[in-house]
């Protein structure tokens, strides 16, 4: 991938998508443009229906923007075959999910190991790099806690834990304290602003709650699928 320092981490312009529902048809995104560089935290701001987290699935390659481009480091993703995007989403992307998307048979330490168990990584190096994750997250306790033994801001951390486990270039984050009180949910966001900050990680987070957006240096403001 390019590096070139003067190119934006990530470029998207004019994205259009629709979804048809029976015999409805949604706009969703409506010519969305915007360009996220390295280190930057964004805030992606709107009421439910706005367009964020389909915004933010075009950008993580879990979905496909019906026109418009997405352009990672200078490459188009939309010449990227299957393999390339799986390879994308598995190892330059992380993804913090407001559901967590745990798996329940699976412990904290296993949940976390599992992106790079993918990625085939060597098996003590992604143990040792996980243990770490789950020390620096606040976890060193529940190493062995399953989802359900586990409290709903622990799951979110062992979730962001697990987005970090291969180093992404790009972390999204979609309403990450969206099933949090608002007491457990502050303890995310500040988690989640000291790794952005120490380790320079770029950050792209969708929410509804100006309190969470104004966390982020710069807010993106989204108003029937467009950029207010």
């Amino acid at each position: 991938m390019n590096n070139d320092p003067k190119r934006p981490l990530l470029a998207a312009k004019d994205l259009a998508k629709t979804y048809h529902i029976g015999r409805r048809t949604v706009e969703v995104l409506r010519g969305i443009s915007f360009e996220v560089n390295a280190n930057d935290f964004i805030a992606l701001r709107g009421a439910s229906g706005s367009g964020k987290s389909t915004l933010l699935h075009l950008l993580g390659g879990l979905d496909v923007p019906d026109s418009g481009s997405i352009d990672f480091e200078g490459e188009p993703m939309s010449r990227w075959g299957p393999a390339k995007l799986a390879a994308f989403r598995n190892l330059r992307v992380g993804f913090v999910f407001q559901a967590y998307h745990l798996l329940p048979e699976l412990d904290a330490l296993e949940n976390v190991c599992l992106p790079a168990r993918v990625a085939r990584r060597p098996a003590a190096e992604v143990t040792s790099r996980a243990r770490a994750l789950l020390l620096r997250v606040g976890l060193a306790e529940r190493l062995d806690h399953r989802p359900a033994e586990l409290s709903g801001g622990e799951q979110q951390r062992v979730a962001i834990a697990r987005a970090l486990i291969n180093r992404p270039r790009l972390l999204l984050a979609d309403e990450p304290t969206g099933n949090l009180d608002s007491h457990t949910g502050g303890g995310i966001m500040d988690l989640l602003c000291s790794i952005q900050r120490e380790e320079g990680m770029t950050l792209v987070m969708v929410t509804h709650d100006p309190r969470v957006a104004a966390r982020a240096p710069k807010v993106l403001e989204l108003v029937d699928g467009r950029v207010a």
